[in-house]
């Protein structure tokens, strides 16, 4: 696991780990980047399903209610397939894009 910092943002790269145990080490690290966006970059899963991306739902779930963005990279899972819970875009370059227009709605009050 990559983890990067970049402005407000955290990014977490996926390498070697499954995505169970992957889910395990953020929670591991999540008190020292709850703080922060974060984007779990998941590029190198060409075979990823979207049932294979619930596991992040709970963390999910748990960033975005303390108004932070919570986004999955992947250009292998079919976008359709993936619950509402998640945020799911295929490059890091709509990742962060994403998260710059939900900052810019929590600014706004939204």
């Amino acid at each position: 696991m990559i983890v990067e910092h970049l402005k407000s943002t955290t990014v977490i790269t996926q390498e070697k780990k499954t995505i169970s145990e992957l889910v395990i080490e953020v929670n591991k690290i999540y008190e020292t980047i709850s703080s922060n966006n974060i984007i779990i970059n998941l590029f190198s899963l060409d075979t990823a399903k979207a049932s294979d991306l619930k596991e992040f739902s709970l963390l999910s779930q748990q960033h975005r209610g303390a108004k932070h963005s919570f986004v999955i990279v992947n250009k292998a899972v079919n976008l359709d397939e993936v619950s509402e819970e998640l945020i799911v875009v295929p490059t890091l370059i709509e990742a962060h894009d994403l998260i710059g227009m939900e900052e810019i709605e929590r600014d706004l009050g939204f």
